[in-house]
Order: C-alpha cells, then sequence, then structure tokens
C-alpha cells in the first residue's frame, strides 16, 4: 500500500461556498488515477472516519477526463463565523494525504 500523498500530484482544499468545503485529489498519470479510483479508498465511510462527519453528507465524485477525484462535504462551521479556523478551506486536506490507497 502507499499513501495518497505518494500516488497524487497534488491534494488540495477549499471551500466550495461559505457551507461546504472540496477536498480534489488530482493525478499525473492515468495509472495512478485509475489505482486509487478502481482501489475504492476514497468512498464515504473512509472520510467519515477521517473528518469525523456523517457518512450520509459526504459525496464522492470521479472525473476520469481529468484525473481526479473531488469529496465534498459540509464544513463544521460556515465560512467567517467566530471560531472558524479556516475562512478559505485551504488547509484541511491533509488528514487526506496520509490514507493508505
Amino acid at each position: 500500500m502507499a499513501k495518497l500523498h505518494e500516488l497524487a500530484s497534488l491534494v488540495r482544499s477549499k471551500n466550495a461556498g461559505p457551507f461546504l468545503l472540496t477536498i480534489d485529489v488530482l493525478f499525473e498519470d492515468v495509472a495512478s488515477y485509475e489505482r486509487v479510483r478502481d482501489g475504492g479508498r476514497i468512498n464515504a465511510r473512509t472520510v467519515a472516519g477521517i473528518y469525523n462527519i456523517p457518512e450520509a453528507d459526504i459525496r464522492v465524485f470521479d472525473y476520469d477526463a481529468g484525473r481526479a477525484i473531488k469529496v465534498t462535504f459540509p464544513r463544521p462551521l460556515i465560512s467567517g463565523t467566530p471560531g472558524d479556523p479556516d475562512v478559505t478551506g485551504g488547509q484541511q486536506y491533509a488528514p487526506m494525504t496520509q490514507l493508505d490507497v
């Protein structure tokens, strides 16, 4: 097994509006993308465990043409509200990089 960061060329997170967070996982080559996509480790159950959120709130999208996997789920706090530690959502990708794929 490899860690996600070893196969992906980019793992990033960002807001998808003020209420949602999205994590993009992009791959340089088709073989790495297909290995991760077909391995099925990026799924609602796995992401729920990493981020401690309900599986039902998580959406996972495979985008073959872009060699990318997108994960979207509600932010724990609305962007910019008091107590929000990451207004842009740009620092939330880190736990995903350590996923065994």
